[in-house]
């Protein structure tokens, strides 16, 4: 089987920003907020960018369990890792402190949820774990590579009273938050040979490759995705640039990336 580059899929999002680049030209100066690079079929994992120049909604994404038992294939665990940061950028991640179902519909509807919510200041390199349940918001003047499960299923409970007004949905989304603290930061593991662990669950397994020459790559027993977030050069002989995603199925060959400073995100499945 043969290694093949992701097409990529852009979507427009009112939080987008026009500041795309190094990973996509953006000539028609498009509010982009997410680009998905998805290979269905091999793997139910979904690599996005996104791009932020405000706060997206506070929102949640339900379990499998919870999913399923309502008509979705599958709930939404990710990990965000941060490409670029404006100064005094952040993310919203998990309760200060337990709150009651009650409490948290009440402060949702009148905006007092944001005080609700702990607040990280972010720069490029960090990473954050979010399972499903964990309420978060996602800040302006943020670069992300995105890991999650494949499943755009999301439960708005606050928008920052932003217009066009979009739905909320309430009663989801106080059925399937978790009530207590959570701190999804993660620091990465040195694994040797330019690897670092950024997370692992399991739904994926989150890597980063930093390569500078030449790096041999395993034959992948399961389906794998190099997500290029810098650098360029070539993977298995094919040119590649910054935002480029290449899918290596399970029975590829061992096969090499070359180039002189470059960096990749790996996605897997454990």
């Amino acid at each position: 089987m043969a290694i093949r580059k992701l097409t990529p899929d852009i979507h427009d999002k009112v939080w987008g920003s026009l500041l795309t680049e190094p990973w996509f030209p953006n000539p028609g100066r498009r509010k982009v907020g997410e680009v998905w690079l998805a290979a269905p079929g091999s793997m139910p994992v979904l690599i996005k960018f996104l791009f932020t120049s405000e706060h997206l909604s506070v929102q949640v994404h339900p379990d499998d369990a919870w999913a399923q038992s309502h008509g979705e294939i599958r709930g939404k665990t990710e990990v965000w890792h941060i490409l670029r940061a404006e100064p005094d950028a952040s993310i919203a991640l998990g309760l200060k402190e337990p709150v009651t179902r009650e409490r948290l519909r009440a402060a949702a509807l009148n905006g007092e949820i944001v005080d609700l919510l702990q607040s990280f200041p972010v720069k490029a390199g960090d990473t954050f774990f979010v399972p499903a349940g964990t309420i978060h918001a996602i800040g302006g003047g943020l670069a992300i590579c995105e890991i999650q499960q494949f499943s755009d299923v999301t439960y708005r409970l606050f928008d920052f009273h932003r217009q066009p007004e979009r739905p909320l949905h309430m009663d989801e989304a106080l059925a399937v938050s978790r009530l207590t603290p959570a701190d999804g930061r993660r620091r990465a593991m040195q694994l040797g040979e330019g690897r670092e662990l950024l997370a692992e669950c399991e739904y994926f397994r989150a890597e980063r490759l930093k390569v500078n020459g030449t790096a041999e790559r395993p034959a992948p027993n399961r389906p794998v995705i190099y997500v290029t977030v810098a650098g360029e050069g070539t993977v298995a002989g094919e040119a590649f640039r910054a935002g480029d995603a290449f899918l290596a199925p399970g029975g590829t060959s061992a096969f090499r990336i070359e180039s002189a400073d470059a960096a990749f995100v790996i996605a897997s499945i454990p």
